[in-house]
């Protein structure tokens, strides 16, 4: 995955040098740009690739800057959908509305962020989320697995996660830190979640975090830890990723699309192949599909054109995508 990810990545920013659309002078193919977050990437591939192979005559690029890297690309005008892995903020919405992009917010699956250690590491199985509040916070004097526990032993960590323009950071900090942004700057941080899979796979005194399928599809080099909130440890499962109860790391995942890039017939029918064909695509990369019950809502929001965050610019952790999306 990591080459094609190069490759791709150097597809988006080169296309979006050329802009969207059809080049009637040209001849070029309609091209539809995707970029942001690493951990939707995988889903907005699958889909690309099986949309381009029933429309050959239509081009889509996707690439990796982050979701806040990509939000920006996506205010600027470059790119047609961002993919995010948190919900926009308030200050990309102001940003947003004074360059007068209009945007629809699409969830398309459930995520549970993975904590992960090396798998020849015999000692940890599971962490609450105050112990990971004690390695992760501003300040932390965390530097060694026996400041965790005493009874871990007296070796020192190497933390790993993503870099802070990724919505996997905001969500991650948010949730467990209290506060978005708010953590220790001593890790190796990176936007590109392969990066993360080698570092760990190959640093048996390694602890990081990341989406679920790049924890699913890397197996066999991770070891998972169970995540315990105070009423018992939790694995990610799909099962515990779509009912909640794998605490307070479940996620929805989601596409933004630009109003303005809709208007064109290749976007319009990329959203709806996206959003009819991701029940299956998003398992098939590692993910958790939403319920059917959502994507209907889901669709009825890009169909209707329905502008705006049904979040607030927040990322509310544990809000139900049934209410928000109904009301």
């Amino acid at each position: 995955m990591k080459s094609l990810v190069c490759v791709l990545s150097i597809m988006a920013v080169f296309s979006a040098s050329c802009g969207g659309g059809y080049d009637s002078n040209s001849g070029a193919a309609p091209t539809i740009h995707v970029d942001g977050s690493s951990t939707v990437f995988p889903i907005s591939e699958a889909v690309a690739e099986e949309f381009q192979n029933a429309n050959p005559g239509i081009r889509v690029t996707v690439g990796i800057s982050g979701t806040g890297g990509g939000f920006k690309k996506f205010i600027a005008g470059e790119t047609d959908i961002n993919d995010a892995s948190r919900t926009i903020k308030d200050s990309e919405i102001a940003q947003a509305k004074s360059q007068g992009i209009e945007f629809i917010e699409l969830p398309v699956a459930f995520d549970g962020i993975s904590v992960v250690v090396n798998p020849n590491n015999q000692f940890v199985h599971t962490l609450t989320t105050e112990e990971l509040r004690t390695i992760w916070q501003p300040g932390s004097t965390v530097q060694k697995w026996s400041d965790v526990r005493q009874n871990w032993p007296d070796q020192s960590i190497t933390l790993y996660g993503p870099g802070t323009a990724s919505g996997t950071f905001d969500y991650f900090t948010e949730a467990i830190n209290g506060k978005s942004q708010a953590c220790r700057a001593d890790f190796t941080a990176s936007e590109d979640d392969n990066v993360l899979v080698q570092g760990i796979a190959g640093d048996e005194n390694a602890l990081g975090f990341f989406g679920y399928a790049y924890y699913s599809e890397n197996q066999a080099k991770l070891k998972l830890v169970l995540i315990d909130d105070g009423t018992g440890p939790v694995s990610p499962t799909p099962t515990s990723i779509n009912n909640g109860t794998y605490r307070p790391l479940s996620r929805p995942i989601f596409i933004y699309v630009r109003k303005g890039a809709a208007k064109r017939e290749e976007v319009e029918k990329f959203v709806k192949f996206y959003l009819r064909e991701a029940p299956v695509l998003v398992k098939e990369v590692g993910y958790v599909p939403l319920p059917s019950d959502v994507y209907s809502l889901v669709l009825k929001r890009f169909v209707n054109r329905d502008t705006g965050s049904v979040f607030g610019g927040k990322n509310v952790v544990g809000a139900s995508l049934q209410d928000l999306l109904a009301d």
